[in-house]
């Protein structure tokens, strides 16, 4: 575990000392906020209901947002029980910590990041279904979960983790919508015969 905590207070401590400016800290903030227990990447799902063209990867993110959140947030976060950096910076480093949280304290565990699992299940579900769409959604996704570094809530190693359980939810959610084809049944309804 040593290996580990030095590897991820070595980046951590890297972004506060070298990228971590005033400039970026109210858009890290915002990034942060966006994917708070997944409601921006949910409400935006919402809204892309309404259109037949964006109907299946909506469903399927929203999907795939619920799924990352049973496993990561309701499973895996109390089986790791991983406390956050902030709470672990005075034990690692004998030290004070030099400066105050850009987005305030968090009451679940660490491993993994919620905001980075929810951020890339509706980024692979838009990909997969619209590449235009969801090449911004992956960017967007990437720079939540590296938010989660810069405000220094979550380790390397979480939003890592975080990522791959939500890039395997989307995989899943779209193998399931292609497999029983409900891509075309979801842009079929509503329309008239």
């Amino acid at each position: 575990m040593d290996i580990f905590n030095a590897f991820d207070f070595s980046i951590l401590d890297f972004i506060y000392q070298s990228i971590r400016c005033a400039f970026l800290d109210p858009i890290m903030w915002a990034l942060s906020m966006f994917a708070n227990k997944g409601i921006g990447w949910l409400a935006l799902g919402v809204i892309l209901l309404i259109p037949k063209k964006t109907r299946p990867a909506a469903l399927a993110g929203i999907l795939a947002i619920g799924l990352g959140f049973a496993i990561g947030e309701l499973g895996i976060k109390h089986f790791v029980c991983r406390v956050r950096p902030y709470d672990q910076y005075e034990q690692f480093h004998n030290a004070v910590m030099p400066f105050t949280l850009n987005a305030g304290t968090e009451h679940s565990f660490s491993f993994p990041s919620g905001h980075t699992s929810c951020s890339f299940a509706a980024a692979v579900c838009a990909f997969k279904i619209n590449k235009k769409c969801g090449i911004i959604t992956l960017i967007v996704a990437a720079l939540i979960g590296f938010s989660r570094l810069y405000n220094y809530v979550h380790f390397p190693t979480d939003v890592i983790a975080g990522a791959i359980l939500g890039t395997l939810c989307g995989l899943l959610m779209v193998f399931i919508f292609r497999k029983f084809s409900l891509d075309d049944k979801l842009r079929r309804i509503g329309r008239k015969h």
